[in-house]
């Protein structure tokens, strides 16, 4: 009969143990996941808001303007016309050209084209070409025109062979670049990146090379 008080304290021990077990187990694992939290890498912020501007960056055509290759004579690289024809800057001999240099894989490329569209058209009938020459693989090609056709009055023009770009002196920085050429046919300045060719600005430029001998 002795054996009953020393088996009911047995269940009461290995019951204790359990507690003391799991409240072991309880504290590791708090440890473990402040520590891993502590570790891992926290995702990226997305910014839901708009992007703040930085101080010096440049807002107006006029800022990006470049004239120190004024004076040179444009390239005579070949590219083609929507016929499929050769076709060079200096065949526009007589007009104010204005080239540029874009392609469908540039979002500012396919961002400022409707502002060179509306240039274009504001220049309906005087001796002014926008002349946008897309610098697509042959397989994008299809995609180019349709892009241009989207922005009448423009023309399409393609650069088969991607050259066109190292064919300037000096050479394109990337795209979009644009570059106005006088009548006779020599730069008069070029902008490298994206720009409004819709505003005063352009006007003004353009005016100012029409009115030039």
């Amino acid at each position: 009969m002795s054996e009953g008080p020393a088996a009911s304290r047995k269940p009461r021990g290995i019951l204790t143990w359990a507690l003391w077990g799991a409240a072991l187990l309880g504290v590791a694992a708090v440890l473990y996941i402040i520590a891993q939290a502590s570790t891992k890498p926290q995702p990226p912020v997305v910014a839901t808001g708009p992007k703040a501007e930085s101080p010096t960056a440049e807002k107006t055509l006029m800022s990006k303007w470049n004239t120190e290759a004024a004076g040179t004579p444009a390239t005579d690289y070949v590219f083609y016309d929507e016929a499929g024809r050769p076709t060079r800057v200096g065949d526009l001999k007589g007009q104010v050209v204005v080239l540029n240099i874009w392609a469908t894989w540039c979002a500012p490329c396919k961002v400022e084209m409707p502002t060179l569209a509306k240039l274009q058209a504001a220049y309906k009938g005087k001796p002014v070409a926008v002349v946008p020459v897309s610098i697509d693989s042959e397989s994008a090609g299809a995609e180019a025109k349709l892009f241009i056709a989207r922005n009448d009055p423009l023309k399409f023009y393609h650069d088969r062979e991607m050259k066109l770009p190292f064919r300037l002196q000096p050479p394109a920085q990337g795209a979009p670049t644009t570059i106005i050429y006088g009548k006779d046919g020599r730069e008069i300045g070029r902008v490298a990146g994206e720009a409004d060719w819709a505003g005063a600005e352009a006007r003004a430029l353009i005016d100012k090379a029409l009115a030039a001998d």
